[in-house]
């Protein structure tokens, strides 16, 4: 690449392949100088966009290894053609036909996973980690959480929303960003409800019920018929969301109005169910919308497989691959801080000397 050399300042001769190898070995002993690098350049891009880290989304990505794994039984010898850090994950997909049958496809792959928190406005990386395939997305996500409040402190500070998807639904992992943090989950949640109802009586009442996607209903006192409650609202100071009845907010007729206990609504406690009831409620259109913007971490993986080359590589090995995924999103900052400070906003995802 003649530009990029001129950019670097080689001016005669490309040097030979073992150069660059040589580099990258001594690269392997300054992983920790690559994560500080990783974390200034974020800081640097906090500083020069002060909306920059609000709204956050976080994905785990695997890394296929093109190595050969070990054979059962086999000595775990590393040669440099096999891999002996990587391991095995399963990809469950579900559906349902057409005639109401379910069906099911298991895809196993082989490598490493990426864990990625981006910013959802401006597709740029801000925290990650890397681990073998077979690490769970949730558990690295409180890990990432409580490295990033250890190192990255403004970043917790300045986040408003976090956005994932189900593979992040954990009550835990929920409580933790609202009650320590004050960050609004907006994570996709999966049907765990194994008696096989359709809906859960509120405590405290008789005719209002919830279903697993946070859906808040009424039943008439009288004819038992069963109305979507309105969402008024998220009351901070109580922990609390408000709905209010269908009839009195919509207009609609209701035999029994006039004797139902929760004419004037209901508070849910967020305690309720911490899984079901978050800060921004399932029901409303305001979920739905920022639950869009999560995709921003899907485009920030596809530039890696394909502009970085993390689709189809060579590397062997879990020191190198954390490496080497630090660079690329290095990269990827610098070139924004880069654009930012030469006001060129609309350019800082590019990787195109001008």
């Amino acid at each position: 690449n003649a530009q990029l050399r001129w950019e670097c300042g080689v001016r005669g001769a490309v040097p030979p392949s073992w150069v660059f190898s040589r580099f990258l070995k001594k690269l392997l002993a300054e992983t920790d100088a690559i994560g500080e690098l990783f974390e200034r350049l974020a800081a640097e891009t906090m500083s020069l966009m002060p909306d920059f880290g609000k709204t956050l989304a976080i994905d785990g990505k695997v890394i296929r290894s093109h190595g050969k794994p070990l054979k059962k039984g086999a000595v775990n010898t590393a040669d440099g053609r096999r891999e002996t850090d990587a391991d095995w994950t399963a990809k469950v997909y579900t559906g349902q036909r057409a005639d109401g049958t379910t069906w099911q496809k298991t895809i196993w792959q082989f490598g490493y996973k990426l864990h990625l928190l981006v910013d959802a406005q401006y597709e740029l990386p801000v925290a990650y980690s890397v681990s073998r395939a077979s690490e769970s997305e949730s558990p690295q996500a409180h890990k990432l959480l409580a490295n990033i409040k250890q190192r990255q402190p403004l970043l917790l500070e300045r986040c408003e929303v976090m956005l994932a998807d189900r593979g992040y639904d954990d009550a835990k992992l929920l409580s933790a960003l609202w009650d320590e943090h004050e960050i609004k989950p907006v994570i996709d949640i999966r049907n765990c409800w194994q008696d096989g109802e359709q809906t859960h009586l509120m405590p405290g009442t008789q005719n209002i019920v919830y279903d697993y996607r946070g859906n808040v209903y009424c039943h008439c006192p009288d004819t038992a018929k069963r109305l979507s409650m309105a969402y008024g609202g998220f009351e901070k100071k109580r922990n609390t969301l408000k709905y209010r009845c269908p009839a009195r907010e919509y207009a609609l007729k209701c035999k029994g109005s006039a004797r139902c206990k929760w004419g004037s609504g209901i508070r849910i406690k967020l305690d309720t169910d911490r899984r079901i009831f978050v800060p921004i409620a399932r029901s409303s259109y305001k979920w739905e919308r920022e639950y869009k913007k999560r995709t921003a971490v899907e485009r920030v993986n596809s530039r890696l497989d394909v502009s970085f080359g993390f689709e189809r590589h060579y590397i062997r090995g879990l020191k190198k691959m954390r490496a080497r995924v630090g660079l690329a999103l290095c990269v990827m900052l610098a070139m924004a801080v880069g654009r930012l400070r030469s006001r060129q906003k609309h350019l800082m995802r590019s990787l195109v000397v001008a």
